[in-house]
């Protein structure tokens, strides 16, 4: 019997390893790639030597129109309508801008003086990195005709040279990881070559915090109720076995009971397709997951604690308050932890909640939003094969973000074992 479970141990392990070794596979790889403009002809210098000054002053020198768009997009965080006759000083905020300009108005320039006092403050307050991708989306307009997987790349790379040279003439064949700091916070778009994912990341972001908030109290008070108040009797035994069974609803279920309560019924409430209508309905898609988990963690106290509090005269919220719960509190955060990693891979819930396509970040919990999730699915159907590419990128930062929640969360959950120990 040993063998058998020793077996399954393996064979689970195998295939964890292929999934993400095909998820690997398909984020890296040679490109056949042509550029609008050729970069070594912008500066005496590679672009990737230049500083941040020197690459502001090279979308000076060739879209000097944009660049107000650019300041506007990348630096002002105030209402687009109000930003030319916003200051210099109050566009950049807390950022770096010059005496001289910090109480001008751009309209009140003229329109050669606006453009370089735009790229001075774009050079001061932006990173080399990020003028670099402008450069690229503005000037170089870098075009992707082909891409290979990482093991073609490997093993044919002969082969692939000979296709590009006959089928893609004047491309270059270059290495490139479709997973980079640029395509996490780039804004999403229609085109696979110049996509980024940060609407999907802050949306997640934002629905994991909101469905933290309210799930975990909604199910901890009602895992304490059913364990320390509730007495023996028909309607409370029914109550447990249909939390039980909820666990094992298909979570497209609740996607439709969230957009027909949450999106249309209370739209005053929630404002529709918003990321507070998102959370809600993510928390009950989890809140069976986390009173299972927590009643089990209040089952787990030794009943001589609750004795010794009686005994000492305490009621009996101050032994759940002082004594229980925080006994409890490890094996709850452990059921929380499931409960969100749950959450952040679901996708069917979120059908009519979320958007697939969207260009604003979210702002608030009214918001509209994607997610993660969504936008795999989205770029998989897609008919331009480049999208795959970015759809496992996608999965990597997903499974990256779901690691690092979970290790917060287990480094939060030692921390109470360690205080009550």
């Amino acid at each position: 019997m040993q063998r058998l479970y020793f077996g399954s141990l393996v064979i689970a392990i195998i295939v964890l390893i292929l999934l993400l070794a095909n998820v690997v596979n398909q984020s890296f790889g040679l490109v056949a790639q042509r550029f609008a403009v050729d970069p070594d002809t912008l500066a005496s210098n590679p672009l990737d030597q230049l500083s941040a000054p020197e690459l502001a002053q090279v979308l000076l020198e060739n879209v000097p129109r944009r660049l107000l768009v650019i300041a506007r997009d990348n630096l002002y965080t105030g209402d687009p309508a109000n930003f030319t006759s916003t200051t210099f000083g109050e566009i950049v905020g807390s950022g770096t801008v010059s005496d001289e300009l910090r109480d001008v108005i751009p309209k009140d320039l003229a329109e050669a003086q606006r453009n370089v006092a735009f790229a001075e403050v774009l050079g001061a307050n932006l990173s080399q990195e990020q003028l670099f991708a402008l450069v690229d989306f503005e000037i170089i307009k870098t075009e992707i005709d082909k891409g290979w997987p990482l093991h073609e790349s490997l093993l044919n790379r002969a082969a692939i040279e000979a296709e590009v040279a006959a089928d893609y003439p004047g491309a270059e064949l270059v290495f490139k990881s479709w997973l980079s700091p640029r395509f996490v916070t780039s804004p999403l778009s229609s085109k696979p070559v110049e996509t980024g994912i940060r609407q999907a990341v802050l949306g997640t972001i934002w629905l994991l915090g909101m469905t933290v908030l309210i799930a975990f109290p909604l199910g901890v008070g009602a895992a304490i109720y059913l364990e320390e108040y509730a007495s023996d009797n028909w309607f409370n035994r029914l109550i447990e076995t249909n939390i039980r069974n909820l666990a094992g609803v298909p979570s497209i279920i609740y996607g439709m009971l969230g957009l027909t309560i949450f999106v249309r019924t209370l739209e005053g409430v929630t404002g529709g397709r918003s990321i507070f209508a998102g959370a809600l309905t993510m928390s009950l898609l989890i809140l069976p997951v986390i009173i299972i988990n927590a009643r089990e963690a209040l089952r787990a106290v030794p009943s001589t604690i609750r004795e010794a509090s009686y005994g000492l005269g305490a009621t009996r919220w101050q032994t759940i308050s002082r004594q229980v719960f925080p006994s409890a509190l490890p094996g709850m955060l452990t059921g929380t932890i499931l409960g969100l990693s749950r959450a952040i891979g679901e996708t069917a819930p979120l059908f009519g909640i979320a958007s697939t396509f969207i260009n604003t970040d979210p702002t608030s919990p009214f918001s509209r939003f994607t997610v993660l999730p969504m936008q795999i699915y989205s770029w998989t159907g897609q008919p331009s094969e480049l999208f795959r590419f970015n759809a496992s990128a996608t999965i990597i930062l997903l499974l990256v973000i779901l690691l690092t929640m979970n290790s917060v969360a287990i480094v939060l959950r030692n921390r109470a074992v360690n205080q009550r120990a």
